[in-house]
């Protein structure tokens, strides 16, 4: 049974470092559905050491942070199919390589960056692609967190980021329906292992932490979150739009669970 009704539809997927990326697992979601997966990756030494991985399959290279290249992918995914139906925007950079600093410290220029790529290139993006989007049932979904609320002193600056990506997946929604059915949606996720969390300081203690929290005491894992990206890339959520899907386990209802509040031992 054709459950998400992607057979023979095209998916752009940016955001692919490694087999643990959730651009990763959602793709391979797309495939195994019968989807035609146009994978986008940073640039051409990230292509090189995807070569294996993604053999066979059409890659295009593009940084967001460069219009010229974003105009220069729509061409060449415009030269490559008629029409997309999906776009997973899995992007997402912060400078930690200053190490912790007090979010009051946050040094403009990494703001700045991180504004621009993790959140500014879904606006890019989609306006590349507006047109080469099917009007009817195009859908583009985001990856954003589980909660922007929380300041977690290690996380830095990279909440706030995620929270206007959060606004601007609601502006997007609201600017395309005045020409398209096209549906913008975030999946967010609460703690993952993935290479990308592995250079947040002291993400490993957060991590094990949100475990704890969770109702089920076990983390997220990546391919819940691909498949969340999946049903909302597909037609079967089409009355979803400008919405955000936590994928928490739980944890947001969990903080003061009593084995949370009382460790063993104390």
């Amino acid at each position: 049974m054709d459950y998400l009704q992607l057979t023979g539809k095209n998916i752009l997927v940016t955001g692919v470092a490694n087999k643990k990326s959730v651009a990763w697992h959602a793709a391979r979601l797309f495939e195994e559905a019968g989807a035609q997966v146009l994978y986008v990756v940073r640039s051409p030494q990230r292509k090189e050491s995807l070569e294996k991985l993604l053999a066979g399959r059409p890659v295009f290279v593009c940084d967001v942070e460069r219009q010229e290249e974003i105009d220069r992918l729509r061409d060449e995914v415009a030269a490559h199919c008629d029409v997309l139906h999906g776009l997973l925007h899995s992007i997402a950079f912060a400078d930690y390589s200053a190490g912790w600093l007090p979010f009051h410290e946050t040094p403009r220029e990494a703001f700045l960056q991180s504004i621009n790529i993790s959140c500014y290139s879904l606006m890019a993006l989609a306006n590349a692609f507006r047109q080469l989007l099917d009007p009817h049932t195009g859908s583009v979904v985001t990856v954003s967190i589980s909660t922007t609320r929380m300041a977690a002193e290690n996380y830095g600056y990279m909440a706030p980021v995620k929270a206007a990506l959060d606004s601007s997946l609601c502006f997007l929604a609201k600017s395309f329906s005045r020409f398209s059915q096209i549906r913008f949606n975030a999946v967010s996720p609460g703690l993952l292992k993935t290479s990308a969390s592995a250079g947040i300081p002291g993400y490993v203690d957060s991590y094990l932490h949100a475990e704890k929290a969770t109702l089920r005491k076990r983390a997220v894992e990546t391919q819940e979150v691909a498949n969340a990206i999946a049903f909302l890339i597909s037609p079967r959520s089409s009355g979803i739009n400008a919405q955000g899907l936590v994928i928490d386990a739980g944890m947001e209802t969990n903080y003061f669970d009593s084995e949370i509040i009382h460790p063993q031992g104390t």
